[in-house]
């Protein structure tokens, strides 16, 4: 073989060295999305599972399916970072420049794009009409800031509006979960933010707090305590109001209980969010 013929024969070996590389870089993009889709596309609120035993909250996943049979999943939200999201989680509340991060975090199950940096860090009272009837929350945006600008922005795109209530919690942990667009538990809005107000948090009834799939991953999801047993959970879940008006409506969901039976799952009694308002100071 003369010389010409080796460099065809070593030229026809890099053209298949590079498409096998092409393959590759393929194939793990591929997987990539398919791991971000199996995240997203688990229960609503329910993806990040903990196992109640003996009346204590036990981590047993926090991403990936769904319930597997556990006495009762904690508050999560299935809305987590993308593959190609940064490994650092959003950056708190700066009291020096009154802003806030809010960080790119997959696809929104209603687009209407990411909050201000800027937030006001003052009290507000939320206003949230059911079908059931209004029930009214404080919200203490002096310890939540970035949490309550964060609601404020998306009740002022009626973000919430039309949305049902899609998970209702009746053994072990006590909860109305709200906010998924998609009524799925996987829906989230586009963006995640930090944790706030989580030492010595407490989950007693009445206390409206954020649904997450892990540290800095809030989104839209958050859930109604309506028993004080739930004060159990683990100070993981953002506390930013509570509520004041209203929460006997969630009692008589809860008496209800959950279609089909069990102690997880959509309420029996349909809870639709018809509108969210959040105004100055309470």
């Amino acid at each position: 073989m003369d010389s010409r013929e080796d460099e065809v024969v070593s030229g026809k070996d890099r053209q298949k060295q590079l498409a096998r590389e092409h393959y590759e870089r393929q194939q793990t993009t591929r997987v990539q999305r398919e791991r971000a889709a199996k995240r997203t596309a688990a229960i609503g609120t329910t993806v990040g599972v903990l196992v109640v035993v003996g009346g204590i909250v036990a981590a047993a996943t926090l991403l990936g399916g769904g319930d597997d049979e556990v006495t009762a999943a904690t508050p999560t939200d299935t809305a987590v970072p993308s593959a190609s999201a940064p490994a650092a989680g959003p950056k708190a509340y700066d009291p020096a420049s009154g802003t806030c991060e809010y960080q790119p975090d997959g696809q929104a199950a209603k687009d209407v794009g990411q909050p201000p940096a800027k937030v006001a860090a003052q009290p507000a009272t939320m206003t949230i009409k059911t079908s059931l009837g209004v029930i009214e929350a404080s919200l203490d945006g002096a310890k939540a800031p970035c949490t309550v600008g964060s609601f404020q922005f998306l009740a002022e795109k009626k973000y919430f509006n039309d949305t049902k209530c899609h998970r209702l919690t009746t053994e072990g942990i006590k909860v109305l979960q709200c906010g998924d667009p998609t009524a799925s538990g996987s829906g989230g809005p586009g963006y995640r933010f930090t944790d706030e107000n989580l030492e010595g948090a407490s989950y007693k009834r009445g206390v409206l707090a954020m649904a997450n799939s892990g540290p800095g991953t809030n989104g839209s999801q958050f859930f109604i305590v309506y028993g004080d047993e739930t004060d159990s959970l683990p100070d993981s879940y953002t506390p930013f109001g509570t509520i004041t008006k209203g929460i006997e409506l969630v009692d008589q969901v809860a008496k209800d209980g959950v279609e089909g039976g069990g102690g997880d799952g959509p309420p029996k009694t349909a809870v639709d969010i018809k509108d969210v308002t959040i105004t100055g100071k309470s």
